[in-house]
Formats: structure tokens, C-alpha cells, sequence
């Protein structure tokens, strides 16, 4: 009996730090997607470049493929990390992939993006 019950404080203290560190990511999956905290799909970019800490998407890209911005003082978690951007200011990436919106997606779980320019655009996948 003590030992079904340890085992259950064990499961809900594991499952309660699950659940605080998804509280604490940027994005959560969705669906087979990662979404925004606003439940809006999030793409990446092929001419990313994975781990560079830098975004290929500025100025007019980022008007029609807004980034997944991180706060001031935002630090990196597991496969979190934040990337600069030409104007200075920081945004989220996932295993070294910035992380983007796509404009034209209208409600959540649109995925109206997934294979824009050339197929330079995807969906981000957790």
C-alpha cells in the first residue's frame, strides 16, 4: 500500500513539473504542430540557418511572417533559444530554428503557410 502510494506522489510531483515547464515555453504543440500562446500555427524558414542565433527573415518578410517574439530577459530551456534580430530585438527558436506566424493564417490551426515561397516555409513540428 505505502508502495502505491509513493509511486503515486512520484507520477503527480513528475507530472506537476511537466506541466509548469510547458507552462513555460513560448509555444506548445497542437495537432502535430507548434502553435503560439495565441494557438496560431508557427513556421520555419529553410534559409534559416539552425543554431546561427540569427533570423534570415527581416523588414518586409517579417511584415507578412511576423517572429514569435521573446521578452527582454528571455533565456534559452531545453530545446528553446533565443535568436537577435537585425533591428536588435530577440525572438523565439526551437532546436535552433526561429520560430514565425504567417499573416495570412486566419484562425488557429490554419496552416495556410506550410510550403509558401518555393516550399521555404513549413510548419514547425515539436
Amino acid at each position: 500500500m505505502i508502495r502505491h502510494a509513493t509511486l503515486a506522489i512520484l507520477a503527480s510531483t513528475a507530472l506537476a513539473a511537466f506541466s509548469a515547464a510547458a507552462a513555460d515555453a513560448p509555444a506548445t504543440p497542437m495537432n502535430g504542430m507548434l502553435v503560439g500562446p495565441n494557438q496560431m500555427t508557427l513556421y520555419v524558414f529553410d534559409r534559416d540557418i539552425a543554431g546561427s542565433g540569427k533570423s534570415a527573415c527581416n523588414g518586409g518578410c517579417a511584415t507578412n511572417w511576423p517572429p514569435l517574439m521573446a521578452t527582454s530577459g528571455a533565456a534559452p530551456a531545453g530545446d528553446w533559444s533565443v535568436v537577435q534580430r537585425d533591428d536588435g530585438a530577440t525572438q523565439w527558436a526551437y532546436k535552433g530554428r526561429p520560430l514565425y506566424y504567417w499573416s495570412k493564417d486566419g484562425k488557429p490551426g490554419d496552416t495556410t503557410g506550410d510550403g509558401m515561397l518555393n516550399n521555404a516555409w513549413h510548419v514547425a513540428k515539436p
